[in-house]
């Protein structure tokens, strides 16, 4: 039997931790449904032209599919969260995000591609292009005084994660990351890719070895009533394998994509294996949503609209409230869900005309 390559580095853990997972599991109250989408405006090199047509057609597109999805338990539409590139940055491409943002519809956050440019120059381009986000458009948010940002990794290779080295070249990246104010990394699940952690399923605490990459291979999951041990937050999505589609297992990573549409079936198995904090469950999802057959799917033929009525109607099944989240909302929620203190937040001025 054929099964999803490079299950190495998280099968034992996944096996070894489902039946304490099904044991200690409870019926959620609370259900978080957040996707943060990998959002690409110029993949595989499009032309400007064709980078402003794929921001558009979600400029445009995204607010209906809001309101036809409508509201939360708490009256809340959804806040689709683009975690936009430092390597693609160009203002024409932003500034319709940020119009989405004061709308209440969406937020931006911080997606980068790079490799082996060194220390210095890493956080120079992280820096100006966090800078820009809050100045320029009025995206990102204060913490504590601070600028802070949620975080994806390019190529999933977060702390220097792949065993060439390619694609990072950082062994102290989560370091970096605290340093610049990220407060949390929402980049794995990365499965099948070799840059998946052992850690499954689970909403943890990192500590950095900035000697050696990989750090946030292990850590400390994140428990009510325990204090926050760790250099950075890493809220994950689902991971596991379904049965049910074919006789052949299929991998579950909680990405949405034209050749895996969101079905019943998926929902219910986002609702097996998420997180949970207490009695709060967190489905994060992510795609790749400029890419046309992605986009097709999500806005066209409305996959996005189904995906939030399945985990409403699987939430409502269960006795539980459903908050659609953003990834900052998202992560509010951990620390409420955790009984940690919330830092006092800010956005900019621009962000309030």
């Amino acid at each position: 039997m054929k099964l999803p390559r490079e299950m190495q580095t998280w099968l034992p853990s996944y096996m070894l931790g489902r039946p304490f997972q099904w044991a200690s599991r409870r019926t959620p109250k609370r259900v978080w449904l957040a996707i943060c989408d990998h959002y690409e405006p110029l993949w595989r090199q499009a032309s400007a032209d064709t980078g402003s047509e794929r921001v558009s057609k979600w400029r445009k597109t995204w607010p209906e599919i809001a309101s036809e999805i409508g509201p939360d338990t708490r009256g809340m539409l959804p806040k689709y969260s683009f975690f936009y590139p430092q390597d693609e940055y160009q203002p024409q491409f932003v500034d319709p995000l940020a119009e989405l943002v004061q709308l209440s519809l969406a937020d931006v956050e911080v997606h980068i591609h790079h490799d082996g440019e060194g220390r210095q120059k890493f956080i120079d381009k992280m820096a100006e292009f966090c800078d820009a986000l809050h100045t320029r458009h009025g995206l990102l948010r204060r913490m504590d005084g601070n600028l802070a940002f949620g975080f994806i990794h390019g190529n999933w290779a977060l702390d220097n994660s792949r065993p060439d080295g390619k694609w990072c070249g950082l062994n102290d990246e989560i370091t970096i990351l605290k340093e610049l104010g990220c407060y949390a990394d929402f980049t794995l699940p990365s499965a099948p890719s070799a840059t998946q952690v052992s850690m499954v399923n689970q909403i943890y605490w990192a500590t950095d070895d900035p000697t050696k990459p990989k750090s946030h291979d292990k850590g400390v999951p994140v428990r009510p009533r325990e204090s926050a041990t760790g250099d950075l937050l890493l809220i994950t999505g689902p991971l596991g394998l379904r049965w049910r589609e074919r006789l052949v297992p299929r991998l579950e990573s909680g990405e949405i994509a034209a050749n895996d549409p969101v079905t019943r079936e998926r929902v219910r198995r986002w609702f097996a294996l998420a997180p949970m904090v207490g009695d709060d469950l967190f489905i994060k999802l992510h795609t790749h949503g400029t890419q046309e057959k992605n986009s097709k799917l999500l806005l066209e033929e409305k996959n996005l609209v189904q995906l939030f009525q399945w985990v409403t109607e699987e939430a409502k099944q269960r006795g539980a409230d459903v908050c659609f989240a953003s990834a900052f909302e998202m992560y509010q929620g951990v620390l409420k869900a955790a009984g940690l203190p919330f830092p006092t937040t800010t956005r900019s001025a621009v962000a309030a005309l």
